[in-house]
C-alpha cells in the first residue's frame, strides 16, 4: 500500500528535475453512501407503550442483527393536531406523552451485554407541531404563555418553513431510543437514564450506531418521541414532532469496558454522554466517559486523554429539559487517529 502511494509522488519529482510540467493528479472517486438494507421485520405505529419497566412484555421478537422498519406516532400520542390551538395545550394529557414503538425482543440480549442501534434511514410521515407549555423548557420562568405552530408536511417531506422569512432543511431523528430497564417499576418517558430513553440528542440520526447497555434478557427495545428537526438542547422543551418511519439494524455486543450509559458513533467521530441535574455534572461526566473510551480504546494515558479532549472533544448540550435529568455528549473526531 506504502510502495504504490509514493509512485505519483515519484513521478511527480521526475517531471520536475527534466523541466516538464507535472502532471495533475487523477481526483479521487467519490464514496457513495452505504445501501439502506432491506427490512426484515415491521413494526406498525399502534404497537406503542409510554412508560419503561422490565414488566412491559416485548410484542416482536428478532435475532441478533435483524433490520427492522418501524413506525412511530408523534410525541403527544395524537392529542396536537393541526386544528390544535395554543389556548388548547393546558387540555395535553402529560400522561400520554411519548408513544414509544415496541418492546422488541433481541434474541440471546443479556444483562452486561450492548445493544447496538444502527440507524439507517428516518423519514418523516406527515404533519408536526412544536410548542411552548408553560412551566416547561429551560427559560420556563421567562415564558408563562402557551404557543404552538403546526407544520402541514408530507410523508418524505425535506423542508419546512417556520414563517414567511425562514425555512429549515429537516434532519429526522428519533428523540427517544433505549432498552427497559431493571425494574418493575413504571417510570415515566420524560428523562434519560442509564437505559437510553429520551436523550433528544439530534446526531443520533441516520448514519449513527447508538450502544445502550442491555438491562434485561432480551434488551426491550423501544423507539418513538421522532422529531423532523431539533437543535442542540432543544431548549423551549420540544422539536417538530412528527410520525416517522426507521430502519435499524439492532445487534448485541459484549461490553468488555462495562460502559453503563449509552454511547454513539459515525464514520466521523465517537461520541459519549453523561447525564445529571446540573448541566456542569453532566459534561463532567461526560468528559470523564471520553476520556474512559480514550484510555481503553487508544492506549493514551489519563493525562493525555484529559489534554486531548481539550484539544479535540467537543462538548453538545443534547438537551436541557428533560427532568430531573440534562444530557452533554462530546464527540471526538476520528480523523486525529
Amino acid at each position: 500500500m506504502y510502495r504504490n502511494a509514493l509512485l505519483p509522488l515519484a513521478a511527480l519529482a521526475l517531471a520536475a528535475a527534466c523541466g516538464s510540467p507535472a502532471p495533475a493528479p487523477a481526483p479521487e472517486p467519490e464514496s457513495e453512501p452505504d445501501p439502506i438494507p432491506t427490512p426484515e421485520y415491521t413494526l406498525p405505529a399502534e404497537n406503542t407503550h409510554n412508560r419503561w419497566s422490565a414488566t412491559i412484555p416485548p410484542i416482536l421478537t428478532v435475532p441478533s442483527g435483524a433490520v427492522v422498519e418501524i413506525f412511530t406516532k408523534e410525541a403527544s400520542d395524537g392529542q396536537i393536531t393541526l386544528e390544535t390551538t395554543a389556548e388548547d395545550l393546558v387540555n395535553v394529557d402529560f400522561g400520554l406523552i411519548h408513544a414509544l414503538t415496541g418492546p422488541i425482543a433481541v434474541e440471546g440480549a443479556e444483562p452486561g451485554d450492548l445493544l447496538a442501534v444502527t440507524i439507517h434511514e428516518a423519514e418523516v410521515q406527515g404533519s408536526g407541531w412544536a410548542g411552548i407549555f408553560p412551566g416547561f423548557g429551560f427559560l420556563a420562568d421567562e415564558f408563562t404563555d402557551p404557543w404552538l405552530r403546526s407544520f402541514d408536511m408530507a410523508s418524505g417531506a425535506t423542508k419546512v418553513r417556520f414563517n414567511d422569512h425562514i425555512t429549515l432543511a429537516l434532519s429526522p431523528f428519533p428523540g427517544v431510543l433505549g432498552v427497559a430497564p431493571a425494574t418493575d417499576e413504571m417510570l415515566v418517558t420524560i428523562p434519560p437514564r442509564e437505559n437510553g430513553g429520551n436523550m433528544d440528542n439530534r446526531h443520533m440520526r441516520p448514519g449513527a450506531t447508538v450502544y445502550i447497555p442491555v438491562q434485561v434478557p432480551g434488551a426491550n427495545f423501544s423507539i418513538g418521541d421522532t422529531h423532523a428537526v431539533q437543535g442542540d438542547g432543544e431548549v423551549s422543551g420540544s422539536a417538530i414532532e412528527v410520525p416517522m418511519r426507521l430502519v435499524v439494524t439492532l445487534e448485541v455486543l459484549p461490553n468488555p469496558r462495562g460502559i453503563t450509559v449509552p454511547e454513539y458513533e459515525t464514520d466521523e467521530y465517537y461520541a459519549v454522554t453523561g447525564f445529571d441535574p446540573s448541566i456542569d455534572e453532566a459534561a463532567k461526566k461526560a468528559t470523564r466517559n471520553m476520556i474512559a473510551w480514550l484510555v481503553a480504546e487508544h492506549g493514551l494515558t489519563a493525562e493525555e486523554a484529559y489534554v486531548l479532549c481539550s484539544l479535540a472533544g467537543d462538548l453538545k448540550i443534547s438537551e436541557t429539559v428533560d427532568v430531573p435529568n440534562m444530557l452533554v455528549s462530546m464527540h471526538m473526531p476520528k480523523s486525529i487517529f
